[in-house]
């Protein structure tokens, strides 16, 4: 009782469409084939590195100079 022949897996994948249905399962491939995409995207991003991601970010200066502007005097 070695492993699967390809006879096994041909009934295996119609007994799964039976059961869950083509519709499901086109939705479930759709579904994995993007949360594949957003893994790859976000791994893209986390060797990027914060140098290509600094352009988002605004400096701290600037962020005192908005808060002191916006700041209401103390009477």
């Amino acid at each position: 009782m070695g492993s699967f022949s390809t006879m096994h897996w041909l009934i295996v994948l119609v007994i799964v469409a039976l059961v869950f249905g083509t519709r499901k399962l086109g939705s479930f491939g759709s579904d994995l084939g993007s949360a594949i995409k957003g893994f790859k995207d976000g791994i893209r991003e986390a060797e990027a590195g914060p140098e290509e991601k600094a352009g988002t970010v605004k400096p701290v200066a600037a962020l005192n100079d908005a808060q002191q502007t916006h700041a209401t005097p103390k009477q």
